[in-house]
């Protein structure tokens, strides 16, 4: 999430599997390419800070709560970023509130 925030492309891909999908705003990013353009646009044109809300773990990974403020659309979002682990790397994120 931290890489994510911080638009640092290589460091959100080394945590993903290399058939990995992103789920958010609906849309499915599959893929290093797809996650990677995603990971370096993705809310580029609004300034946010967020928030770590709380996490819980889930029989597939971990469920991380961000809380955001902003100049985006609703100035204030919370979110659940749910992550799927497949062994140590990340196989499916759905980011959805």
């Amino acid at each position: 999430m931290t890489a994510l925030d911080a638009r640092e492309v290589d460091h959100a891909l080394a945590t993903l599997s290399a058939d990995a999908v992103v789920t958010d705003e609906g849309h499915d990013y599959r893929g290093h390419d797809e996650i990677g353009a995603w990971v370096a646009t993705a809310a580029a044109e609004y300034t946010y800070t967020t928030a770590f809300s709380g996490a819980t773990t889930t029989d597939a990974g971990v469920d991380v709560g961000q809380h955001l403020e902003g100049n985006f659309p609703g100035g204030v979002a919370d979110l659940h970023y749910r992550f799927t682990l497949d062994g140590t790397v990340i196989s499916r994120v759905v980011i959805e509130p």
